[in-house]
């Protein structure tokens, strides 16, 4: 098991099934040559060729169209936006045609895709490197979303997002890139079952539910509870759509109090959605009702390092909202 971080771990994943299926391509900006604005995919167009790892043109409308048609021609491309606030200008190739060709076609054509993006603040990107878009794609059936939080799930659930039969947008922190490393399993050993969380830690006073980045701020959160005799259950989604209803169900359960912590703006994140459902699931088991900790509703993430602080969601912020739904 080689020791990885996060972007490493990537890397592996797309070199892995590379090797194993060559059907599997990769396209994007700057992702041949260059290997990736985050050398996610270094040293690949060198070992598979150019007809393999391709360097598109600055048009995301266009990289998603070319992913569309490699699919239907029965390859598996892995498209790469260089970030995912870059993603935008092909929403409408991602929402009207890749997400809905199975069903358009009944189920005649599927559309094996999987497109890449790094996500998130906390790195001093500003207004157009910073943001969470997740919500957006949560939104619109015949998508499933990917956000994973540690290198051996990241490298094990892009390895089930090439092999799924449906298009995947897979959603990297990239505040997580290089921030811790982790032994990472080779080959087959690797795979996660995509819609499947994980119970990081585990309590009885309180559930948190989270993915991303905030894995490891709720993480470092509930710790600090602990001191105070709280002890917080930690769900990790890993996957938002399909997401593991039956997982946080059964935690509510047990602890009968819930918060939803998330990087995204509290209006409209796919928080919200999560907290809704549980709200509506839970309701007989709840003492509290179900708390959504998130960022603020600003128009984008400032550069400014004292206003992106502000912005972001960390330990102190997270253990204040835990600590009121803990003491409702």
């Amino acid at each position: 098991m080689p020791d990885r971080t996060l972007v490493q771990a990537v890397r592996d994943a797309l070199y892995e099934e590379m090797e194993r299926d060559d059907r599997v391509c990769v396209l994007g900006q700057d992702v041949g040559l260059k290997g990736g604005v985050f050398k996610a995919t270094e040293g690949l167009q060198q070992r598979f060729g150019a007809q393999r790892v391709l360097d598109m043109p600055l048009a995301e409308s266009s990289i998603a169209a070319v992913a569309q048609g490699l699919a239907l021609e029965g390859f598996l491309p892995v498209a790469e936006m260089q970030f995912a606030d870059y993603s935008y200008p092909a929403f409408n190739q991602i929402v009207n045609e890749i997400a809905k060709m199975r069903y358009r076609s009944n189920g005649d054509f599927s559309c094996p895709l999987v497109i890449r993006a790094p996500t998130g603040g906390g790195v001093r990107g500003a207004l157009y490197h910073s943001q969470s878009p997740e919500a957006f794609y949560c939104h619109v059936p015949g998508l499933k979303v990917v956000l994973p939080s540690t290198p051996a799930d990241a490298k094990g659930l892009l390895k089930a997002a090439i092999r799924d039969p449906d298009p995947v947008i897979f959603l990297e922190p990239k505040k997580l890139y290089r921030a811790e490393r982790q032994d990472v399993a080779d080959g087959e050993a690797a795979v996660r079952p995509l819609g499947s969380a994980t119970v990081v830690r585990v309590g009885v006073d309180l559930t948190a539910v989270t993915y991303g980045y905030m894995r490891a701020v709720t993480a470092q959160a509930a710790a600090r509870l602990s001191q105070d005799g709280i002890e917080v259950e930690i769900i990790d989604l890993r996957t938002l759509r399909p997401w593991d209803v039956e997982t946080c169900v059964r935690s509510i359960e047990k602890t009968g109090r819930a918060a939803v912590v998330y990087e995204a703006n509290r209006t409209g994140g796919f928080g919200a959605e999560i907290t809704a459902e549980l709200a509506e699931r839970c309701f007989a088991s709840l003492d509290a009702p179900v708390s959504r900790i998130a960022s603020p509703d600003v128009p984008a993430m400032p550069f400014s390092a004292s206003l992106e602080h502000a912005f972001m969601l960390n330990p102190d912020k997270v253990a204040d909202g835990l600590r009121r739904v803990a003491r409702y």
